[in-house]
């Protein structure tokens, strides 16, 4: 559909494909997956119309000057302004470079990353199965073909690639062996609950501290946060003092 299109009016009121797409920007990610069809767009926009018809019927019966629907409205606009006037005090916050390079180095100590490694595994079920793995291997088989061809684990279809990790992540007869290798190397068979391991590892990484440019975005947001923080906490104690503030707890 063209941008602007009209595609009902009621009672005079236009009723655009603008209208419908903002409607269904409106609902939740799946509902809108639903609705993201010529048949679905079609079916917003007759829901469009039926809100439409039941909004001026409202104003024709009078609904709009009932007590009821004052007081309701009355809430929607005290919590509508409440939000405005919150992001208005809010708005314009910002965090200088020197400031986040401030930040970072008077809390290096919460930038700190663990040793890490990334490995590669074949697991199979019996010792001697994995002795024989490792002749094949030795012999000129890749360790990615090997796990390909021999592995009981989903990761053969990854060459038997498991990714980087820190401690903690893996059984620990795994975790005690791979962390004790060095790069490039092969292990001997590992056991473990799940069976025998030939594992390689493919990186090590020693811990260490983010350097400042991978952090200074996450930094800047939490400046920014706490900046926020006491804007709005300076404000309503100025309020406070302003109106008349009786608590009961």
């Amino acid at each position: 559909m063209e941008k602007g299109k009209v595609l009902a009016t009621v009672n005079g009121k236009e009723i655009t494909d603008k209208d419908v797409y903002s409607f269904l920007n409106q609902l939740g990610p799946q509902a809108a997956a639903q609705f993201n069809s010529p048949e679905g767009l079609n079916m917003l926009t007759n829901e469009l119309i039926n809100q439409e018809l039941v909004y001026l019927d409202a104003i024709n019966n009078g609904l709009d000057e009932e007590e009821n629907f004052k007081r309701e409205l009355e809430l929607v606009k005290e919590n509508i302004l409440i939000q405005y006037a919150i992001n208005k005090l809010l708005s314009g916050i910002t965090v200088s470079e020197e400031e986040v390079s401030k930040f970072y180095t008077e809390n290096k100590e919460n930038f700190k990353f663990p040793e890490s490694v990334g490995a590669s595994h074949i697991l199979v079920d019996d010792k001697e199965k994995a002795k024989e793995i490792l002749d094949e291997i030795n012999a000129g088989l890749s360790f990615e073909e090997a796990a390909g061809k021999y592995s009981n684990c989903p990761s053969k279809a990854n060459g038997g690639d498991l990714g980087e990790f820190t401690r903690g992540k893996m059984v620990p007869e795994f975790e005690e062996a791979a962390f004790a290798m060095e790069e490039g190397e092969i292990s001997e068979p590992v056991k473990s609950q799940f069976g025998y391991h030939i594992i390689k590892l493919n990186c090590k990484k020693a811990s260490g501290n983010s350097a400042l440019e991978e952090v200074k975005d996450k930094i800047n947001q939490q400046l920014i946060n706490l900046k926020q923080q006491e804007r709005y906490l300076g404000k309503t104690g100025e309020l406070r003092e302003k109106y008349n503030v009786k608590t009961y707890f």
